[in-house]
């Protein structure tokens, strides 16, 4: 087991009004495990994940990540999981602007001090990066974006990699060959995978599917 959520609970104020966004949600994703969470479009995907990588606090609740509760860490801590433990993926990418293409993979590995030559090489080769390595964000599609922060957030062979709506700017045949690929790469390199997506085609292509609504999961 990589991750084991108990009874979390998170609200927000809204309007003058408390809105529970997440009412007591349970979740169990095992080592090597890629799990799909799947909700409409302000269901709670993108909270969940957010308390997960310690970004948010929540109200109440246990947040396991391989024996330590995110949801009673300190920030130093949770800065120091999000460095080596827990790899992101975002829809917006996240690339930064003034790094070329290799040192944007590089990036996190080499602040986790696990920066390992043969791993890098081979998330070039299989990305199909090897002509953008000295590229800047701006020079590459979405799709070629895209598969640098993916390339990137494998880079330190975390233990859990969150991916929020990864494929969302994507056309749907690059969507499917971008999720096959990070599918086959996350399998590569050890760790699990939860990505939220409203998509059941996508979710499909993972493990397991979990559905978030009305803050519950099912």
């Amino acid at each position: 087991m990589v991750l084991k959520i108990v009874a979390l609970k998170k609200t927000y104020r809204a309007a003058g009004e408390t809105v529970g966004v997440l009412r007591g949600v349970d979740l169990v994703v095992a080592a090597r495990e890629s799990v799909a969470l799947v909700g409409e479009s302000g269901s709670g995907k993108s909270t969940l994940l957010h308390l997960i990588a310690g970004l948010d606090n929540a109200d109440s609740g246990v947040i396991d990540l391989e024996g330590e509760n995110i949801a009673a860490l300190p920030d130093s801590r949770l800065a120091e999981i999000r460095r080596s433990e827990i790899g992101l993926v975002f829809q917006q990418f996240n690339l930064i602007p003034s790094l070329n293409v290799a040192d944007n993979l590089a990036f996190q590995a080499r602040i986790a001090g696990r920066y390992d030559e043969g791993w890098q090489a081979e998330l070039i080769d299989r990305l199909g990066l090897g002509d953008l390595l000295r590229r800047y964000p701006e020079q590459l599609s979405g799709g070629q974006q895209q598969r640098v922060a993916i390339g990137r957030a494998l880079a330190a062979r975390p233990r859990l990699v969150l991916a929020d709506e990864p494929t969302g700017n994507l056309d749907e045949a690059t969507a499917d060959a971008v999720l096959g690929l990070t599918r086959d790469l996350i399998r590569r390199s050890g760790c699990s995978l939860l990505m939220a997506t409203h998509s059941t085609r996508l979710a499909a292509m993972l493990d397991r599917q979990v559905h978030l609504a009305n803050g519950l999961l099912t």
